[in-house]
């Protein structure tokens, strides 16, 4: 008996819609990148509910004739190729022939085109992909194409409970329209969400004022210009983020290339390589740079949704960016004379910029020694720090650090110092204790949240703070709004990817918000996955870090006594992120080190 079976047409039209179709967001992107295809000048987006119950692309390209309507839904039908050949240089967005089919095959589609220069247009109806092939009705509507997707995934349940939000759902698909839109500046592109107009490009060809439109004033404004640098080949422009204005996180970073959206890590280290002893661990730069190079040079068939493409050359890629970035933000002509340190191709993740090592500038001011020749009172250290341990103003358990008549004494310890503004140093009989005082701290205040018996004190702000961290990133904090409401913010929705940010915990303050809501919302995003902490979990870590004390100023010695007490009685032990919070070195070790054994 045969165990082998071949599925019918259907079942294979919807096992790949599920390559190229994942969200209404992919519907988007592939029936935008039909329309660019189609020569159009104008695009206008509309999407109710998210995506899910409606979406319609329309625009002024070429359109289709009847006899190519109904033939457009076919797998592996396309305009754009003919044969192999094709392939080794592939010019236009769409390629395979599999979007429409993919689509209509989970929605309801309905097609509306007319030619350029015919007098009436053809009208074409599928439901689940049915109906492909059996002719079109006439119908009166402009030049150009329109697309009308309905219910998408009705006979997909599996696919369809896998959705969010419509809020997450209807952020993405705008996210990616606005890719399209930046990938083109030379075309209009209208986004409709909801009823309400979400951007606006003009259509002008200006890079910078298309920036302005899709991610607002102070994202463009910060922006310095990457003149035009490479040759015929392969050449590379656009703009770049200076350094005041990096992020947490790449979300703002957008590659195009031959006008194709990309995710490249090669590409954000070719970036992030320029902007080294700029920023400091953790920050990212920003940029729209568009890079051109002879079609037979890059591989665009890698990846059924055509996001990562793979370079014939890609060492002279990661050079091409990186000095034509450098050179912007340094003043001088790119060149690529300097020696790269290791092959760009080796780099899966993009390294993360340092800070400046072996300059005259980094270096701290002469530290004088001689205070340790004089007589050191003890001030009984251990009976201070015990005294203000005991009266420190901390939660009760499981957030308790504070010392119970039961909790175990402390062992001997005597206090030593703060070294590097940050680690308190504890002699202990037999080893020396390093605790990082941030990180003890950031453990106390998230244990003190999760508690929940005892909040941050709000403070209502007496005007209203304005961020804009971006649609995606604000579509993620009002969906989680209840989680934030309970820490103290009070946020409402700005239109156009800005927050209203009306009130927030008292230990945070005013001019670190959006650096906060943006990893806040980096941190929801990275929440519920194995190996990191739950969604809420991420929230509560991130503020507690914002709240905590600082690395690099000393601080007086009686504000450790929680720090010492919690540490030494074994309470806190890691960060919420799982650093360890103290770090022994052993006497032995000291005496060997200087040949004492």
């Amino acid at each position: 008996m045969s165990i082998i079976n071949k599925l019918s047409p259907k079942v294979a039209d919807m096992i790949a819609a599920g390559e190229v179709v994942d969200r209404p967001a992919s519907v988007i992107k592939e029936l935008i990148e039909n329309s660019i295809d189609a020569d159009a000048h104008s695009i206008t987006v509309e999407i109710r509910r998210g995506g899910m119950s409606y979406i319609r692309v329309t625009d002024d390209g070429k359109g289709m004739s009847a006899e190519d309507a109904p033939v457009a839904f076919l797998r592996h039908a396309t305009s754009k190729l003919r044969d192999e050949r094709g392939l080794e240089a592939i010019r236009t967005l769409g390629f395979r022939g599999e979007a429409l089919a993919a689509i209509s095959s989970v929605s309801r589609a309905e097609l509306s085109t007319r030619e350029r220069g015919a007098d009436s247009g053809v009208t074409v109806n599928l439901e689940g992909g049915s109906g492909i092939g059996e002719g079109v009705t006439p119908a009166g509507c402009p030049e150009g194409t329109t697309i009308i997707i309905q219910d998408l995934f009705f006979n997909t349940p599996a696919r369809f409970k896998f959705m969010k939000t419509d809020n997450a759902e209807g952020a993405a698909c705008v996210n990616a329209a606005l890719r399209q839109a930046l990938s083109h500046p030379e075309l209009s592109f209208r986004m409709i969400k909801d009823g309400a107009e979400t951007f606006r490009t003009n259509g002008g060809g200006d890079v910078r004022d298309t920036v302005y439109a899709l991610l607002g004033r102070d994202f463009a404004l910060g922006l310095t210009a990457v003149p035009e640098s490479g040759d015929d080949t392969m050449s590379v422009t656009g703009l770049v983020t200076a350094p005041k204005s990096a992020r947490g996180n790449r979300t703002a970073q957008y590659f195009f290339v031959n006008g194709r959206y990309v995710k490249s890590p090669m590409l954000s280290a070719a970036l992030e390589r320029a902007f080294v002893n700029l920023l400091p661990g953790g920050r990212f730069p920003g940029c729209v740079l568009y890079i051109k190079m002879r079609e037979n040079l890059v591989d665009v068939n890698v990846h059924p949704a055509k996001t990562e493409v793979k370079f014939m050359f890609e060492r002279s890629v990661f050079d091409l960016v990186h000095y034509a970035v450098k050179g912007a933000l340094t003043g001088t002509p790119p060149s690529t004379s300097e020696p790269y340190a290791a092959d760009s191709s080796q780099l899966p993740e993009p390294p993360r910029a340092a800070p400046p090592l072996n300059t005259a500038s980094a270096l701290p001011e002469p530290v004088s020694y001689s205070h340790l020749s004089e007589s050191v009172p003890s001030l009984q250290h251990q009976e201070v720090i015990h005294e203000l341990y005991r009266r420190s103003d901390v939660p009760e358990h499981p957030a308790q650090i504070e010392l119970s008549a039961n909790a175990p004494n402390l062992p001997e310890y005597a206090y030593i110092g703060e070294a590097y503004g940050g680690y308190v140093i504890l002699e202990l009989p037999s080893e020396l204790l390093f605790i990082d005082k941030h990180a003890a701290h950031e453990r106390i205040l998230f244990d003190r949240l999760k508690a929940r018996k005892r909040l941050p004190m709000p403070q209502l702000l007496l005007a209203p703070s304005v961020i804009e961290p971006g649609r995606e990133d604000a579509a993620l904090i009002l969906d989680n709004l209840p989680i934030l409401e309970r820490l103290g913010f009070s946020i409402d929705d700005f239109g156009n990817g800005a927050l209203a940010v009306r009130q927030i915990p008292s230990d945070i303050e005013l001019s670190g918000v959006a650096e906060l809501i943006a990893e806040i919302a980096e941190s929801i995003r990275l929440g519920d996955r194995p190996g990191n902490l739950s969604r809420e979990d991420e929230v509560l870590s991130t503020v507690a870090c914002k709240a905590a004390v600082k690395l690099g100023k000393n601080s007086d010695p009686r504000e450790f006594a929680p720090l010492i007490g919690a540490v030494l009685s074994g309470q806190i032990t890691h960060c919420p992120h799982g650093r360890p919070v103290s770090f022994s070195l052993p006497r032995d070790t000291i005496e060997k080190g200087i040949k004492r054994k």
